[in-house]
């Protein structure tokens, strides 16, 4: 499924997607024809079951700069119609949410607006110094979308994002990492490939069950403790039933080390 497109391109190494705006010139605006050709890409990642993880980057110093506002100048709409562009967004944003794989934000430069949203659904965000990210929305008379009044509270908290929406200033990579956005800062040249290195630690994950605890965790901070508790106990059922949790517990048995081990990971990765 490698390819290129008007506004990405599309590569998988390893068991790696990865996809990369191409349009640094203007930042990597949200226009059109990107939104279309995102959503194009997110059926056959999420039915590739080679992959175990996706990277979202983009190339040129700039991560997205958020919605084309030259193109939302250049024709008068009307409000219901403006209302179903909005509307239509969530169609294939909802599905990049909900992708069952662990999904990286590799950012550098700008991720303002729609660009900050485009970040904020990932998973892992990982950034280089000169990231920024903005909910810039209220400079020009509008408020988020792209999911913005979803993620944002959940992950920095109702009155941070009061502050953030409302005042749409900019914070800085280190800023972003203190209120919880961020996880990790890297430098520019060595940005893609901490990600490469953090997105090959789930190769040998059960796919299966991260992409199960992904969607119900979505759901926590909303759902009822009797919906998540039916939730929980469907996803173990399934995963009990999983060869890859059966082969997991024999090496266990067996005292052989178990396959996923993040932190004996994360020390090799150290060392290197």
């Amino acid at each position: 499924m490698t390819g290129s497109a008007q506004t990405l391109t599309y590569e998988t190494r390893g068991r790696t997607g990865i996809i990369t705006f191409t349009r640094p010139e203007v930042r990597h605006s949200l226009d059109i024809a990107m939104r279309e050709e995102i959503a194009a890409l997110l059926p056959g990642i999420r039915a590739d079951r080679n992959l175990s993880a996706l990277i979202v980057t983009g190339s040129g110093g700039a991560f997205c700069s958020g919605g084309d506002l030259k193109s939302l100048s250049e024709e008068e709409r009307p409000v219901d119609v403006n209302r179903e562009r909005i509307a239509k967004l969530h169609t294939w944003f909802t599905e990049l949410a909900n992708l069952e794989l662990p999904v990286i934000a590799a950012v550098d430069g700008p991720a303002f607006g729609a660009g900050f949203n485009l970040a904020l659904v990932a998973d892992f965000v990982l950034a280089t110094p000169r990231a920024r990210f903005c909910a810039v929305f209220g400079r020009i008379g509008l408020v988020p979308d792209l999911g913005g009044f979803f993620l944002l509270p959940r992950i920095v908290g109702l009155a941070r994002a009061k502050e953030l929406v409302m005042t749409a200033r900019s914070i800085s990579a280190t800023e972003a990492k203190e209120m919880g956005i961020v996880l990790e800062i890297h430098e520019p040249d060595t940005l893609l490939d901490a990600a490469l290195a953090f997105a090959k630690r789930f190769d040998s994950s059960s796919r299966l069950a991260a992409g199960m605890a992904k969607v119900i965790l979505n759901q926590a901070l909303h759902t009822d403790q009797r919906a998540l508790a039916d939730m929980e106990a469907m996803a173990q059922t399934l995963c009990l039933a999983s060869d890859y949790h059966k082969e997991a517990v024999q090496r266990f048995l067996d005292k052989k080390p178990l396959e996923f081990d993040w932190d004996k990971m994360s020390a090799t990765d150290a060392v290197r």
